[in-house]
C-alpha cells in the first residue's frame, strides 16, 4: 500500500529543488500545512527544515495567500 500524498517524502533527505520550492512557497505566505501537502512532508518537517535553512515562515497572525494585498487593492479603488 502506498503512503498518503501528504507524507510520501517523510524521512527522505531534502533535495535542492524541494528547498527552493520551500523558500518560494514561504515567500508567498503559504501556510506550513499547505507547503507540507505540496512537498509530501509532515508540517513539523516543514517547520523544522525552514528553521534549519533560515527560511522565515510568515507570522501566524498574517492572512495567507496575499489576502492583505487584495484588501489594499480594493481600498485604493
Amino acid at each position: 500500500m502506498a503512503l498518503p500524498q501528504s507524507i510520501r517524502n517523510a524521512g527522505e533527505p531534502w533535495t535542492t529543488q524541494e528547498l527552493a520550492e520551500l523558500e518560494e512557497l514561504a515567500a508567498d505566505n503559504i501556510p506550513p500545512c499547505v507547503i507540507g501537502l505540496r512537498l509530501g512532508r509532515p508540517e513539523d518537517a516543514i517547520v523544522d527544515q525552514a528553521r534549519r535553512s533560515g527560511v522565515k515562515l510568515t507570522p501566524l497572525n498574517r492572512p495567507p495567500y496575499g489576502v492583505a494585498r487584495r484588501r489594499e487593492t480594493e481600498d485604493e479603488r
